[in-house]
């Protein structure tokens, strides 16, 4: 899938492209139908709410279960990032399962991608994109992902690590400056967005864009895939996060056909019955970019 000018445009101006129901019922509902099995292991991948058994993320489903292999590998995800990358290679930097359980599911503050991405991963440039593909329908009751258009075009902005808001760390961005942005977009009048959408759905979204979401309170699970793709030569010169949750794999991403999630396709499924202890491992140091090569 590739995109025409007038999104390329588009994303350059708004910072986002939103595709509602692109992956059809059948091939969403292969994937949700796997969330169950990987939320129910006890492992670290799996981030829960504070004070609740309630899985907030799931990390690295692509390296357990075989529909997120293959996920990882679609056309319909990959080839967009590409288009607006110039055609470069990419890895997977990032792969989340976030999940927000009816009246359970947490905020998430007001942040940049990105931010994380330099200050803990020591990631060069924003040369790297997200993605969100929904595996409920969202509504506005059901924590939506918020986004202020076109703050891409600060590039990265002032933020604080927050260890204590929500069982997850974030870079969030302050208040006074979340208004002063959504002023800017145009206050009351698409200041903040909010893309809602059937099961399916697939969101593109620039690193440096400011999102959140709010709590859900709602009868109705939010449950979305998040990967987070990067191109080759802006990969990470530090490991101080586990594996599991910053990928230290550069190998370019290979696509495997446009119907891989309805038929079988061999993929690669090294953590499947467990993680090894690489994964857990974590250094502060700079890596030596001719090692990683």
């Amino acid at each position: 899938m590739r995109l025409t000018p007038e999104q390329l445009e588009q994303f350059d101006r708004d910072g986002y492209l939103f595709f509602p129901g692109l992956f059809s019922k059948e091939e969403t509902q292969t994937l949700s139908d796997a969330v169950p099995d990987l939320y129910s292991r006890r492992e670290a991948y799996n981030i829960r709410e504070k004070g609740s058994d309630a899985v907030r993320t799931n990390f690295a489903a692509h390296l357990i279960s075989e529909p997120f292999a293959k996920l990882a590998r679609h056309p319909r995800m990959v080839e967009p990032v590409q288009d607006l990358f110039g055609g470069e290679d990419l890895y997977m930097h990032q792969f989340k399962i976030n999940g927000k359980k009816a009246f359970d599911g947490d905020v998430w503050q007001w942040h940049q991608d990105y931010g994380t991405w330099l200050n803990d991963d020591a990631m060069p440039t924003e040369r790297a994109m997200n993605v969100a593909i929904f595996l409920d329908d969202v509504i506005e009751f059901n924590g939506p992902l918020m986004f202020i258009p076109g703050s891409h075009k600060k590039g990265v902005v002032d933020a604080k690590h927050d260890l204590t808001t929500t069982s997850y760390p974030l870079w969030t961005v302050d208040n006074a400056l979340i208004a002063q942005l959504v002023d800017r977009a145009g206050g009351k009048n698409g200041g903040i967005v909010a893309p809602k959408g059937p099961a399916g759905s697939m969101i593109l979204f620039h690193s440096c864009l400011v999102h959140a979401s709010s709590s859900n309170l709602s009868p109705f699970d939010r449950v979305s895939v998040y990967l987070s793709l990067c191109t080759l030569g802006n990969h990470i010169r530090r490991f101080k996060r586990p594996e599991f949750i910053a990928h230290r794999d550069f190998t370019p991403i290979s696509c495997l056909p446009d119907d891989c999630l309805s038929k079988p396709y061999p993929v690669d499924l090294p953590w499947k019955d467990g993680l090894p202890a690489s994964a857990l491992e974590t250094s502060t140091d700079l890596i030596d970019e001719a090692k990683a090569a």
